[in-house]
């Protein structure tokens, strides 16, 4: 038996015309919120207002980058209006296994290395500070 998959089912459907549902309601809102205020400001002091408002509509339907709809980089402008932006580095704790912990937890005995105190240390130094000028 033979089963139809559907396909193409990112696409959206083109309901009016050649828009999507959710680019007519843009259309709509944009076009209403235009006639409003024409109609309470009118032309001339509305104008400061309806061309923001015509310029977003505009890209609200229009405008697709990179094949996704403008609404989406509104989205994430927005967000990142809105968010904190200072980011604080904190070290995850990781879990370590029971083998990790035994080894780390048993210190390990190296016999061969000798153990050197400060004064060693300075003497050491000292004698080759003094046999490289002399070589020199």
């Amino acid at each position: 038996m033979q089963f139809k998959v559907p396909q193409f089912i990112d696409i959206e459907d083109k309901i009016f015309g050649p828009f999507t549902f959710s680019e007519f309601a843009y259309l709509i809102g944009g076009m209403g919120l235009i006639f409003i205020i024409y109609k309470i400001l009118g032309l001339l002091m509305g104008l400061l207002l309806i061309l923001p408002i015509a310029g977003l509509t505009i890209c609200l339907v229009f405008v697709k980058i990179n094949n996704k709809p403008f609404v989406y980089y509104l989205e994430a402008a927005f967000n990142y209006l809105i968010s904190s932006k200072l980011y604080i580095w904190k070290q995850r704790l990781v879990k370590k296994s029971e083998k990790e912990e035994e080894s780390i937890s048993a210190p390990t005995k190296i016999s061969n290395v000798p153990m050197l105190s400060e004064n060693k240390l300075k003497d050491l130094s000292w004698s080759l500070d003094v046999q490289d000028r002399n070589n020199q």
